[in-house]
């Protein structure tokens, strides 16, 4: 355990930010401020346009109310603190601000790995068992899944962030990341971090992986291939597409930064990878499932006639 006198002389943390050039610093703020104003306004509208539009009350959209909002969370603990180093160079955070963003970060993290994990079995069953969906994933079981998927994430982010917490860090006190991600913590350990980096290698493997994705879309490529209609199989299918460029834009990344060794990943690529899944993904999630949507589609546009059209002034 972290004795008093190194939690002492440990004041806080120095983030390096996102590159050491100078006159990238504008460059860089101005494009995560602007991918981050993109993903407030656009998750903001999904929460928005669901909750407002009768229509959109569905098991689906429900557990997409719940990305939107773990999204928003999610950059929300990261890129405000970014934003202050890229723009002011103020990179120094707290102890315990280094940990409570880290907590969250994974907490979060995980908790759409495993919303993830639900919305593909909501599309299994819609599309291979499509006439006990509405039993199947009544209100109280979208509940539950939703339930279980907070305190999954929360509870494994305890139990990284404890284990964190009990490491010596030798007063080393410079990051080279521009946010507390948990491997950048355990590269400052200057104590015995195996049992750390066994159970994050073990979190990223079975959530990222995504075992219930795999076997969801496994039985939903089978079903649809028996279909006879080509029509019908494209029909069938287009009901995935915006989840599974979902899960593509999120594992991926997430797959590569977070099961390779920490010496063997060369710390700018892991930098890009990281702003990926904080911030990238988020922002194009809510387009993802906006602009190809139908449902969506006429959501917006009956929440434009009936909620600002008629406040409009008459010319």
């Amino acid at each position: 355990m972290m004795d008093g006198g190194n939690l002492t002389a440990l004041s806080g943390f120095i983030l390096s930010g996102f590159s050491d050039v100078p006159e990238l610093q504008t460059t860089i703020f101005t494009i995560f401020f602007s991918l981050y104003i993109l993903m407030v306004l656009g998750n903001l509208m999904l929460l928005l346009v669901v909750n407002v539009d009768p229509q959109l009350h569905t098991p689906m959209y429900f557990f997409l109310t719940h990305l939107s909002f773990i999204d928003f969370c999610l950059s929300s603990a990261i890129i405000p603190k970014a934003l202050e180093i890229f723009l002011l160079g103020r990179s120094h955070i707290s102890f315990l601000g280094c940990f409570a963003q880290m907590y969250f970060y994974v907490a979060l993290l995980i908790c759409e790995c495993f919303l993830l994990g639900v919305m593909a079995y909501d599309r299994y069953v819609a599309v291979c068992k499509p006439l006990l969906y509405t039993i199947t994933m009544s209100r109280e079981c979208c509940y539950g899944m939703v339930v279980l998927v907070y305190t999954m994430g929360f509870l494994s982010s305890l139990v990284h962030t404890i284990l964190a917490g009990r490491l010596s860090f030798c007063q080393v006190r410079s990051i080279d990341h521009f946010f507390c991600e948990l491997p950048t913590i355990l590269e400052l350990s200057c104590s015995d971090a195996r049992a750390n980096k066994i159970l994050q290698i073990y979190d990223a493997g079975f959530n990222i992986v995504g075992l219930m994705i795999l076997v969801s879309y496994t039985y939903i490529l089978h079903t649809i291939l028996q279909i006879p209609l080509a029509r019908g199989r494209i029909k069938a299918f287009s009901t995935c597409t915006s989840h599974l460029a979902a899960v593509t834009i999120f594992y991926g990344p997430g797959l590569l930064a977070y099961t390779q060794p920490c010496k063997a990943c060369s710390r700018g690529p892991a930098k890009l990878t990281s702003a990926c899944y904080t911030l990238l993904t988020p922002t194009l999630n809510p387009f993802i499932y906006s602009l190809r949507n139908q449902e969506v589609k006429g959501a917006l546009r009956r929440l434009w006639v009936r909620k600002l059209v008629p406040h409009l002034p008459k010319l």
